[in-house]
């Protein structure tokens, strides 16, 4: 597939989520790497400078868990602002799951923002993560609890991508061939 040509500027800030293994970093930095003035914020950096006291996301979400899990939303949002104000086009990627999406869309202050959610299916994810040097799945999650709160429980806000059969690169063009869909028209905050 030939590239899409890439616009002079994307405007805003570009929020890609999806479960673990769904593709996030790769397509986040492949997107990042094809526009001319951008910055990848990768939320789970945010999550590993906690080194004492960190607290995992578990199923049970201890209250700690979450504590840390907005703090690092907040900071990643923040983030992303920041780059926004300096001239980038900040490409922000984490698993923000259920009514988090939202909560996350709030926090960002910078518009337009995009949401583009990657929905590759469990078996698709499930290959993926055996091909990864590192697991998404420690502290008790399964690709299916994942994938049920990401399908079942997350709003429908965005442009939502079934990227089971596409390489990075085809998810990429995707992207910027659909923008203007993954634009959340709600500014309020």
């Amino acid at each position: 597939m030939n590239d899409v040509r890439v616009p002079r500027r994307v405007r805003g800030v570009v929020l890609i989520t999806g479960i673990s293994a769904a593709g996030k970093s790769t397509v986040a930095q492949a997107l990042a790497e094809r526009l001319p003035r951008s910055a990848h914020v990768r939320g789970d950096v945010f999550r590993r400078m906690v080194v004492g006291g960190r607290a995992e996301m578990t199923p049970e979400a201890p209250d700690e868990a979450l504590r840390q899990l907005d703090l690092r939303y907040r900071i990643a949002a923040q983030t992303a602002d920041l780059y926004y104000e300096a001239g980038f086009t900040p490409i922000v990627q984490d698993v923000i799951l259920g009514r988090n999406l939202e909560r996350f869309t709030r926090m960002v202050r910078s518009r337009p923002l995009h949401v583009v959610v990657l929905v590759p299916d469990p078996a698709t994810v499930e290959r993926r993560e055996r091909a990864r040097g590192k697991s998404g799945y420690a502290g008790g999650w399964t690709i299916a609890q994942l994938d049920a709160a990401l399908r079942d429980e997350t709003p429908r806000l965005g442009l939502w991508l079934d990227t089971s059969p596409q390489s990075p690169e085809e998810t990429v063009n995707e992207i910027l061939s659909r923008m203007s869909e993954a634009e959340i028209k709600d500014n309020s905050h």
